[in-house]
């Protein structure tokens, strides 16, 4: 069994047991979470309707709060070496899928 999960904008193939880096929630390690679910692929059937999936989530556990890497830029100068880090490094979530609801009918 395994679903699709919306989680900040981005849409993840999530099962029992994974772990994943979402956008950063407020949440401490250890804390649940519940993510909405787009498509719960069962063994036995596909379920996509939203009615159907209006109540079913995704229960997930913070594993930790991280940060992305920083960006890197290389730009070639004539004679001399240009290496610069421009941006800023992205907040991050990850978390630990511990179940997934079951759809009745």
């Amino acid at each position: 069994m395994y679903a699709i999960v919306r989680a900040g904008g981005r849409q993840h193939k999530v099962a029992v047991g994974d772990v994943l880096e979402i956008d950063r929630i407020d949440a401490k390690p250890g804390d649940s979470v519940e993510l909405s679910t787009i498509l719960v692929v069962d063994g036995e059937s596909i379920t996509s309707d939203p009615w159907v999936l209006g109540g079913v989530k995704a229960h997930a556990e913070v594993v930790d709060q991280t940060k992305g890497d920083k960006i890197v830029i290389l730009r070639y100068k004539n004679k001399t070496g240009y290496r610069r880090r421009q941006g800023h490094r992205q907040k991050h979530t990850a978390v630990r899928i511990t179940s997934i609801d079951s759809v009745s009918k």
